[in-house]
C-alpha cells in the first residue's frame, strides 16, 4: 500500500472526526437490517463500525445487549457482568445503551466507579478472579472498544466466563440473534432510562484499578524494577489505562513519568498512520512517532492502544521495537526466569507470528503451540497453565502469573510494558539489545506483511483448501516441509494456507471485511529470499484461484 504524505506527521485539523455529529448519528441513524454492511458482524474481536455509515448505532447495541442477555440465560450465567469502556467517542453512548438494557433485564453489573475507563485486561482479570473456585453463578464481561481503530469507530465485544474473547460459536449465536432483533425491530428490547438503570439493585460501581494494580506483583517482578531505579516513560496515548500508571508508580515506588495524561476523543495528539488515517496502532512507527521521540529521554518507554490490550515498546537502541522482536525476547526471558512454571508448559504463537520464537523455544527445550489468528485460541492453554505465554505478531500477548496460574485470558498490554522494564532491570540491557543477540545465535529474520486484491469468489476458495491442492514442492528454492490449512498446535482451521520451509514461510488468509487477502512471509536468508517467498506464495494462490473458479 502506498504511504500517505501525512504518515508520521501530527494529525491536521481537517482529519479530526466531528464528535458531535458522530454521537448524534449514533442516536439518529437507523441501520438497514437487509444491508449486509449494516448488520451486526462479530469479527475476531467483536462488532465494530461507525455511526456515520450505519454500522455502529444505538440499534446495534440494543440488539447485541439483548442477545447477550438471552445467551447468558441459555447458558445459566447468573454472576455479575463486568463492563468496561475505552476512550473512543462512541464508547460512552454505547455503554449507556447497554446498561439500560442489562438493568431492565435484571442483570447484575459491575461498572468502574466514577464512570471512568477500563482496560480490556482489567475486565479479563476481574472475571477470572471472581470465578476462582466457582462452578455456578459465574461472571462474564463486555468491553466496549474498537481497539486501535480510528477515532470515528465503535466496538462491542463479549468475554464469557473464561475471561477471554468469545469463540466463534458464541459470537455467531449472539450475532444471529442480534440481527434477528434488528429485522423484527428493536422496540421489543427491554430497557429502562439511564438514571433508573444506575439505581437498579443489580448495578454496582466498582474500582477496577486498585485490585489490578495490587495484583501486578504476582505476574511481574515489580520489586526488581523498583530496585533498579531505571527511568520509565509512559505515554498513555489517551487510552483506557490513563488512570492506572500513577497508582502503579506509587504502589511499587517506580521512577515513572506519565508524559501526557490527556484524553481526547479526536486523538488529535496522534501522528498519522501509514495510510493517512488516525489509528492508535502501537506497532506502527508512523502512528507512534510521538512515542518514539521519548527514546532518548528514558531508559525505556511504552504506550498502548485505546483498550490497552496491545503494547508498544520504545528503547534508546531501537526506537519502537518490532512486535515480533519483543515477543521473541519475552519468550527468551520468561521461561528461564519463571521457576514455578511447569517444565511441560509451552510457548503459544499464531501461525503468522515470527519463527524466531520457534528457534528460541527450541533452544530453551520448550515446545511451541501454534494456533490460528485470534487470541481466543490461547484461552484454553492460559486457563489450564499448559501455555506459559501466548503472543500475536500484532503486538498482543499475555502470560501466566509467577506461580504458573492464570493472569488473564485476553491480551494485556500493561504487563508486557512492565515485562520490558523487568527485563532491563534484571539483565541490565534493554530488550532490543537482547534481540540483536538472538539474531547472532539463531539468524536474522526478515518479515513482511502485505495485502493483495481478491473477489468474494476468490476469498471463498480459502475455505475449501486442503494441503493436497498445493502442487508445488519447493518455495523460493527450498523444499517445502509443511503445507498447512490447520494449525499444528490445536488442529483448528487457519482460514487460509501456510507453507513452511527450513528458512522461511508464507501464510495467506482472506480479510473478513475487505476485498483483499493478507499475505505474511518471513525469511532467515535475506530480503531477496523474502521477495521470492512473497512472489511464489502469491503465484501459488493465483494457481489455486484459477483451478477452483
Amino acid at each position: 500500500m502506498e504511504k500517505s504524505p501525512l504518515a508520521g506527521k501530527p494529525a491536521p485539523r481537517e482529519l479530526l472526526v466531528d464528535i458531535p455529529k458522530l454521537v448524534t448519528a449514533y442516536y439518529t441513524e437507523t441501520p438497514d437490517p437487509d444491508n449486509r454492511a449494516q448488520q451486526v458482524s462479530f469479527g475476531t474481536s467483536g462488532h465494530r463500525g461507525t455511526s456515520f455509515n450505519g454500522s455502529f448505532n444505538e440499534d446495534h447495541i440494543l440488539a447485541i445487549s439483548q442477545a447477550i442477555v438471552e445467551y447468558r440465560k441459555s447458558q445459566g450465567i447468573t454472576g455479575p457482568l463486568y463492563i468496561g469502556k475505552d476512550t473512543h467517542a462512541l464508547s460512552e453512548p454505547a455503554l449507556r445503551t447497554a446498561v439500560e438494557v442489562f438493568a431492565a433485564n435484571e442483570v447484575e453489573m459491575m461498572l468502574q466507579e466514577g464512570m471512568g475507563y477500563t482496560p480490556t485486561p482489567a475486565i479479563s482479570r476481574a472475571i477470572l478472579t471472581y470465578n476462582v473456585a466457582r462452578d455456578r453463578g459465574l461472571a462474564d464481561g463486555v468491553v466496549i472498544t474498537p481497539s486501535h481503530n480510528p477515532p470515528g469507530d465503535g466496538g462491542f465485544k463479549y468475554n464469557p466466563p473464561n475471561g477471554g474473547p468469545a469463540g466463534t460459536e458464541i459470537t455467531k449465536t449472539i450475532q444471529d440473534r442480534a440481527n434477528q432483533i434488528l429485522r423484527e425491530g428493536v422496540g421489543s428490547v427491554k430497557r429502562i432510562p439511564w438514571q433508573k438503570a444506575l439505581k437498579a439493585p443489580g448495578t454496582h460501581l466498582y474500582d477496577f484499578v486498585r485490585p489490578y494494580v495490587e495484583d501486578l506483583k504476582n505476574v511481574v517482578n515489580m520489586g526488581a524494577i523498583s530496585a533498579s531505579g531505571i527511568k520509565i516513560g509512559v505515554d498513555p496515548l489517551g487510552g483506557a489505562g490513563v488512570e492506572y500508571w500513577d497508582p502503579i508508580a506509587e504502589t511499587y515506588q517506580l521512577d515513572l513519568e506519565v508524559v501526557n495524561n490527556a484524553v481526547d476523543p479526536t486523538f488529535s495528539f496522534m501522528t498519522v498512520d501509514h495510510d493517512g488515517k488516525i489509528r492508535m496502532d502501537c506497532s506502527s512507527p508512523y502512528a507512534m512517532a510521538g512515542l518514539i521521540d521519548l527514546k532518548d529521554k528514558f531508559d525505556i518507554a511504552f504506550g498502548n492502544d485505546p483498550d490497552y490490550d496491545r503494547h508498544g515498546i520504545v528503547t534508546p537502541e531501537a526506537g519502537l521495537m518490532n512486535p515480533n522482536h519483543f515477543l521473541s525476547v519475552a519468550v527468551w526471558y520468561l521461561f528461564p526466569n519463571r521457576h514455578d512454571w511447569l517444565p511441560e508448559t509451552t510457548v503459544g504463537k499464531t501461525v503468522v507470528t515470527s519463527a524466531m520464537i520457534d528457534r528460541v523455544a527450541k533452544s530453551l527445550g520448550r515446545k511451541v503451540t501454534e494456533v490460528p489468528v485470534g487470541f481466543k485460541w490461547f484461552v484454553p492453554g492460559l486457563m489450564d497453565g499448559s501455555l506459559g505465554f501466548g503472543g500475536e505478531e500484532s503486538a498482543g500477548a499475555s502470560f501466566l502469573r509467577k506461580n504458573g496460574t492464570t493472569w488473564t485470558t485476553d491480551k494485556d498490554g500493561i504487563i508486557l510494558d512492565l515485562l520490558a522494564s523487568e527485563i532491563m532491570a534484571v539483565t541490565g540491557k534493554d530488550p532490543s539489545i537482547h534481540y540483536r543477540e538472538l539474531e547472532k545465535n539463531y539468524g536474522k529474520a526478515f518479515y513482511q506483511r502485505m495485502e493483495a486484491k481478491a473477489t468474494l469468489e476468490q476469498k471463498a476458495v480459502f475455505k475449501k483448501l486442503t494441503p493436497e491442492m498445493v502442487a508445488a514442492d519447493t518455495l523460493a528454492g527450498e523444499p517445502i516441509e509443511a503445507k498447512q490449512t490447520k494449525a499444528s498446535g490445536n488442529g483448528a482451521d487457519i482460514g487460509g494456507l501456510k507453507i513452511v520451509t527450513e528458512n522461511g514461510w508464507v501464510a495467506v488468509r482472506p480479510s473478513g471485511t475487505e476485498d483483499i487477502y493478507k499475505v505474511y512471509a518471513e525469511s532467515f536468508k535475506g530480503p531477496e529470499h523474502l521477495d521470492k517467498i512473497l512472489e511464489e506464495g502469491q503465484a501459488i494462490v493465483q494457481t489455486l484461484f484459477d483451478e477452483k473458479l
